[in-house]
């Protein structure tokens, strides 16, 4: 497995035998502490410091599991390109309301009864934007846990900037209660590794991670788990220079006008909405629009702004992250609107 992972592209480590915890340092690397990017090791072919240690070498990883075939497989999600959605079930009480989702009231006339995992949240997210359940995402690589959680693997989209890695019991930055998101700065183990609690096991459908779902990725840059944008100057705007779209102009205004006008809609209500789907269609859109040549980014980043504070003048932080995030993942499908309505 481990090989077969590298040949895709995803940087592998070892796990300690029957463990879903790294493999031990050398005794150097535990006695002294440094930060792993100064650490020889790396270099020598060591596995110490964990996922810092990954690599698709496929001679070093037969050299590290010739050494201890007992290994477990460690894929570090950054350098992978992974997005892994980490559904738990440990035993728990329920926290309140606003724990469950953070940032989405759930108002109290919703019956929980029943609610006890990260299953159940997920479902919930998903209901409440009116998406598939992730966890019957049968398109995309599924990994039963030996707790009886789910490890939901999804490839992060191409170009973004790198997505957080999050504990779903955070009270900082979560995506839902007992739901962990393994990304950056994280790892995940592999299917196929045996632990003393029982074996990592790929569910029936794809055996690889399809493209993060876009409402998901929307989720993600609403819950804190994208990099704050730098602000870029912007220079004044040409007078007379078109800011809202047109009645009968071109084709790219004439498709985007109906979706920022979903997105301005979403002022009539503060939740319930699917304010960041739609924001997030409306961004993807315009960013094919432009890498086609239809539209200057310039221009759509304005209206989509505009948009959005109108409907959210709240967050206006949340919004840009999820314009910033769309239009980088739109310019990578150009949309030529000939024909199109």
């Amino acid at each position: 497995m481990a090989l077969w992972l590298a040949a895709k592209g995803m940087p592998v480590h070892p796990l300690a035998p029957g463990a879903k915890t790294p493999a031990a340092n050398c005794p150097r690397c535990r006695e002294q502490h440094h930060a792993p990017a100064d650490c020889p090791c790396t270099v020598e072919g060591r596995w110490c410091h964990g996922f810092h240690a990954a690599t698709t070498d496929a001679d070093r990883i037969r050299d590290w599991w010739r050494r201890e075939p007992r290994f477990g497989v460690g894929v570090s999600c950054g350098p992978a390109g992974l997005v892994v959605i980490d559904v738990d079930t440990h035993p728990a009480p329920l926290p309140e309301r606003p724990r469950l989702l953070p940032g989405i009231h759930i108002d109290d006339r919703v019956d929980l009864t029943g609610l006890s995992s990260g299953y159940d949240t997920l479902a919930l997210l998903a209901a409440l934007r009116r998406r598939p359940d992730p966890a019957q995402d049968s398109g995309t690589l599924r990994v039963r846990t030996p707790s009886g959680g789910l490890h939901i693997w999804y490839r992060a989209p191409l170009g973004s900037p790198a997505i957080r890695s999050s504990s779903g019991s955070s009270t900082r930055t979560a995506l839902a209660w007992q739901v962990d998101v393994r990304a950056a700065g994280g790892y995940i183990v592999a299917p196929g590794t045996r632990t003393a609690a029982g074996t990592y096991e790929a569910l029936p459908g794809s055996r690889t991670p399809a493209p993060l779902p876009l409402w998901l990725n929307a989720e993600l840059a609403r819950t804190g788990h994208h990099p704050a944008p730098t602000e870029p100057e912007r220079a004044p705007a040409p007078r007379g220079r078109r800011t809202t779209p047109t009645t009968g102009g071109d084709d790219a205004h004439r498709i985007l006008g109906p979706l920022l006008a979903e997105v301005r809609d979403c002022a009539q209500a503060t939740s319930g909405t699917a304010f960041s789907e739609k924001l997030n269609r409306a961004a993807f859109t315009a960013g094919g629009l432009a890498a086609a040549g239809h539209i200057t980014l310039p221009e759509c980043a304005d209206l989509l702004t505009d948009a959005a504070n109108a409907a959210r003048p709240g967050q206006p932080r949340r919004n840009q992250l999820v314009i910033d995030s769309a239009l980088r993942a739109g310019s990578h499908r150009p949309i030529h609107p000939k024909g199109r309505s």
